[in-house]
Formats: C-alpha cells, sequence, structure tokens
C-alpha cells in the first residue's frame, strides 16, 4: 500500500531517441498543445544529458514547481515519469523497471514496433501498475497475471463473437 494523498505521478512518456513520443499518458488535464510542449521538452532536456549522470532532474520549466523526472533509456526508447517532487527517485526508477520487465514478458523482448503496433495492450499493461496518477501495483507476477487474465477474457469474446457469426450464416 502507498500512504500520503494526491497523485504521485503526473504524467508518463515514453519517446524514441528521435523525439517521436510512443506513448503518452497524462494524469492530469492539460491542453493538447501544452502536453505537446512538454513532451518536447523532456525529450530536449533529457537526450542532450550524458548517461554518466543521474535519472533524474528537477524543476523542469513546463512543468510545475514541485515537479521532476524520472527517466530510465532502454535501446532507442526513453521512459520518463513525471514524478511530484516527493516521490522517491529510486522507487520511481523501480516502478519504469518494472514497467519495461512487464512489456517485456508480454511481447518478448519489448522494442519500439510493439509500442506502435500493440497501443491498447501497452495501455492496459501501464494501466495496471498506474491509475490515475497513483502506484497500484508493482509486484511483476500480479500485473502479468491481470494482464493473462483480460486476454483470456478477450479471447472467450472474440470466440463467442465468431460462434455467433456462424450460427447466423448457417441459419441464413
Amino acid at each position: 500500500g502507498r500512504e500520503g494523498g494526491g497523485r504521485m505521478i503526473k504524467g508518463i512518456l515514453v519517446i524514441n531517441n528521435h523525439g517521436k513520443p510512443r506513448l503518452t499518458k497524462f494524469y492530469e488535464h492539460l491542453p493538447v498543445d501544452r502536453q505537446q510542449a512538454m513532451i518536447k521538452e523532456c525529450f530536449t532536456l533529457i537526450s542532450k544529458r550524458s548517461d554518466r549522470v543521474c535519472n533524474f532532474l528537477e524543476e523542469v520549466g513546463a512543468w510545475s514547481k514541485d515537479t521532476k523526472l524520472v527517466y530510465r533509456v532502454y535501446a532507442t526508447l526513453y521512459f520518463i515519469f513525471v514524478v511530484d517532487g516527493s516521490e522517491s527517485e529510486l522507487g520511481i526508477l523501480d516502478l519504469i523497471h518494472v514497467f519495461v520487465e512487464s512489456l517485456d514478458h508480454v511481447f518478448e523482448n519489448v522494442c519500439e514496433l510493439d509500442l506502435i503496433f500493440h497501443t491498447d495492450k501497452v495501455h492496459h499493461i501501464l494501466d495496471e501498475i498506474v491509475m490515475g496518477g497513483m502506484v497500484l501495483e508493482t509486484n511483476l507476477q500480479e500485473i502479468l497475471t491481470a494482464v493473462k487474465e483480460q486476454d483470456e477474457l478477450e479471447t472467450k469474446g472474440s470466440k463467442v463473437a465468431s460462434a455467433k457469426l456462424k450460427l447466423k450464416q448457417q441459419l441464413s
């Protein structure tokens, strides 16, 4: 369980090394142009940083004062969590790792194309971990079980739909 009220996570961005957003999720309502400015700023700030510096930035321009960016780079992708200033950087780095591990399990080594072609599934995995800016689950097995159950429901749903269709065709 998590203590403390309010939203800890303000946004989650996955941006490729050319600055193209591959996943964006904002947990506070913002106009689209403001979101795009923030995505661009995050990328500009982070992409210029050396691998040797720490993985977080505090007091970032476009965001409110009490905000920091915590990020990890995996292959060609920047996973950026925009969080409340009081959040633990290490806790958020762990959370990013859990998200990436979940993606790795579901897609057998996640790559940028998975994020492009399986947007719904990626969002579903993320929703198992963070909902409304609050951390729900950090246990990899729990997350994977929930994703698997969702897949089974969807498979069952499509089997029922195709059975109904076959029946309709036989009756007509």
